[in-house]
């Protein structure tokens, strides 16, 4: 009797610390989510973004660098055409690093704490936190996090698919999806370093512009060479048509504006090829930087402008909305036909 009531004991022992051993709650992962944003000094990622806005997908290798509190620094490279920006926030301000033109832009914004962005960490893990309505799910190797997104100027992309990883929480794919749960945009991290250290100016922007350009060569000064190619926006608001389009010569080449317009939303689109700078160059703009997905771009109030393959487009509106103005902007991406 006495021997079985201890192979009884020995049973429930076992089962008891299988119990204790069972699957994280929802609460349980977001309360060890919290904690680890909390004790962490910042982190090194390499990340696989892939675009599927367009008529072709495109991929784009990204390197993120965050040091608490507000240092930041995301190398965005296109590696089949050999294309960089950077975006980078220090004590001076957020800048915008495009190598390759010699120039870079400074922002007085809060960027990246204005919406969300699906290659940083601890936005994934705010946009966890503050959605009561997260589904949540457990696999074998992972946590998954359905959340609604913080996008302010883009309602196509109400919904984001968070996995992380069970051994240690750190996020592995994120998928930003469409009504209809089709993902647009997903974000495949490779690597990730918690609490790294960084060499003393790791965020400074001439440091930045100047190891970015060994990378990515400037092009030789003057405009860039080579036809341009018009491009025409295939996302525009309903009613409206292209009315107007005139050519025009500058000192930099041929300069292309196209007028569109409806009853009551009208845009005026301007393309042009970019001008290298003889020597860096940073200009303060008024707005917000935008991840256009195949660029970062600068939003004001009134218009949006970016450079993309050698081109600079101005799009400027006095009627539509800023996430109207983001939307045409996101389409004008290799399409060459009206």
């Amino acid at each position: 009797m006495r021997k079985k009531l201890g192979v009884f004991l020995l049973a429930m022992l076992v089962v008891l610390a299988l119990a204790g051993c069972g699957e994280k709650s929802q609460a349980d992962v977001v309360k060890s989510l919290e904690a680890k944003m909390e004790e962490m000094s910042g982190y090194k990622a390499n990340a696989t973004m892939t675009l599927k806005t367009g008529s072709e997908e495109q991929v784009y290798e990204v390197e993120i660098w965050h040091s608490k509190p507000h240092y930041y620094r995301v190398n965005l490279k296109n590696t089949q055409k050999e294309q960089s920006q950077m975006i980078l926030r220090n004590d001076e301000g957020v800048f915008v690093l495009t190598p390759a033109l010699n120039k870079s832009f400074r922002f007085q914004s809060d960027w990246p704490q204005n919406s969300s962005q699906a290659y940083l960490y601890e936005s994934l893990v705010k946009d966890i936190l503050r959605d009561p309505e997260a589904v949540f799910t457990a696999n074998d190797n992972h946590y998954v996090f359905e959340t609604k997104t913080n996008y302010k100027n883009n309602k196509a992309l109400p919904v984001q698919e968070i996995t992380l990883n069970k051994s240690d929480l750190t996020p592995a794919t994120v998928k930003v999806m469409d009504p209809d749960r089709n993902p647009l945009l997903q974000v495949d991290f490779t690597s990730i370093e918690l609490n790294a250290s960084f060499d003393e100016g790791a965020f400074d922007m001439q440091r930045n512009m100047t190891g970015a350009q060994m990378e990515v060569p400037t092009m030789a000064s003057g405009s860039v060479e080579g036809p341009l190619q018009v491009l025409y926006p295939f996302d525009i608001p309903e009613g409206v048509a292209l009315i107007g389009e005139k050519e025009m010569e500058t000192e930099n080449g041929k300069r292309v504006i196209l007028t569109y317009g409806g009853e009551d939303k009208s845009f005026t689109l301007i393309q042009e090829r970019a001008r290298i700078a003889d020597v860096a160059t940073t200009s303060s703009v008024s707005g917000e930087p935008v991840d256009l997905g195949f660029t970062v771009g600068a939003l004001s109030d009134s218009s949006v402008a970016w450079s993309h393959n050698g081109v600079d487009f101005l799009l400027a509106s006095n009627n539509l909305t800023q996430e109207e103005l983001l939307m045409v902007a996101r389409s004008v991406q290799g399409q060459s036909i009206k």
